[in-house]
């Protein structure tokens, strides 16, 4: 629930729709010309190396530990570097894949009645900060071999959307030939995120096989996901502040996200921890309402899913997650880029606040 300014929105909604077709097809199809995804948010994520090169110069020296883990997958912000750049360095340290399986949320999913089905682009590349991200071959071996009600390809859905396009100045800082294989997860039952990552993840693994790809190593999973959007202000007229704005309210809020983590996402992963988050954070009811208002609440359990599936089908074995850190837009020291032709594209303080966690699994 990220918010991108509305001039920069409309810009590229409008350029999106007449750049793109809104393939809402189940059949996958490529186009003949070079089909690029241009940036959508150039306010809070870098545009240019050197841009890049300042952020992570001001990055704490904390958030600079390097490790020779190499994560099968991890959860990962995607709010404004200025409130978040010191943990996406810190979570994405034990990424050392080539190819990384990308699932973002569709937080326009409404925009275009999508819902129950994965989201692909037909994207050949990626506009990035350090030249073009280029999208993998083994996205369409994938698409090929899911089944054709599960999915749809829909440019104009993938070009609007910024939670996977804030991974990849990163992901490229660390690997200049990183390959990238994108879906977003708009709004989804339960029952159907359960199916549908049977056939994800058995796809996936045939493709590995075929490949002679080790889960990790070769290929990898990153959930963008932001953590509890809370505060009474500056939310499109909701009050999302159940427990108050003040310094007590703040507690209990970190106290329940605390309580999120240590009871769904880490530990020895299971499908009953993942099914607890479910109902931790959608309305029983009506699978397209909050509960706990966690923008995630679809990308992440589908992601989880997916990995500890094709993890139990390689290995017979369930991940285990750690906790990298928890921290929020409030709490954090903000790095100054506003000398760098960036900002922040919403605001943090009491009445308007994001939390962030990073998890990694091996």
């Amino acid at each position: 629930m990220k918010y991108i300014s509305l001039k920069v929105s409309l810009v590229f909604i409008l350029g999106s729709l007449l750049f793109t077709s809104c393939k809402n097809q189940n059949s996958y199809t490529k186009t003949s010309d070079l089909h690029i995804r241009q940036l959508v948010d150039t306010v809070g994520f870098t545009q240019y190396p050197w841009q890049m090169d300042s952020i992570v110069s001001r990055i704490g020296k904390e958030d600079k530990i390097k490790t020779e883990k190499i994560y099968k997958m991890v959860i990962n912000p995607h709010d404004d570097y200025a409130y978040a750049a010191g943990l996406y360095l810190k979570t994405l340290e034990g990424i050392k894949a080539n190819t990384v399986v990308l699932i973002g949320v569709a937080h326009k999913a409404r925009n275009f009645q999508l819902e129950n089905k994965l989201i692909f682009g037909d994207f050949d590349t990626w506009k990035g900060t350090f030249g073009n991200v280029r999208i993998s071959p083994l996205r369409d071996k994938l698409i090929q071999k899911l089944s054709k009600e599960n999915y749809v390809i829909h440019d104009s859905m993938m070009q609007i959307e910024h939670s996977l396009e804030a991974l990849t100045p990163f992901l490229q800082m660390k690997n200049k030939n990183i390959e990238i294989i994108p879906l977003l997860v708009p709004y989804f039952t339960y029952k159907n995120m359960d199916l549908f990552s049977d056939d994800f993840a058995k796809a996936l693994k045939e493709i590995m096989s075929e490949e002679k790809l080790q889960f990790g190593k070769d290929i990898a999973i990153i959930v963008s996901n932001d953590a509890i959007h809370y505060g009474d202000t500056d939310w499109g007229g909701k009050n999302m502040a159940i427990f108050g704005v003040d310094s007590v309210g703040t507690a209990k809020v970190i106290q329940k996200e605390m309580e999120i983590i240590d009871n769904c996402l880490i530990g020895t992963l299971n499908s009953e921890k993942i099914r607890r988050f479910n109902k931790y954070t959608v309305q029983e009811d009506n699978f397209k309402k909050y509960k706990w208002t966690w923008c995630g609440r679809y990308a992440l359990p589908f992601g989880l899913m997916v990995a500890n599936k094709l993890n139990s089908l390689i290995t017979n074995e369930p991940l285990k997650g750690t906790l990298i850190d928890y921290r929020s837009s409030l709490s954090n020291l903000h790095i100054q880029v506003e000398d760098i032709g960036m900002g922040t594209t919403a605001p943090a303080n009491q009445h308007h606040w994001v939390g962030y966690v990073g998890i990694s699994y091996e």
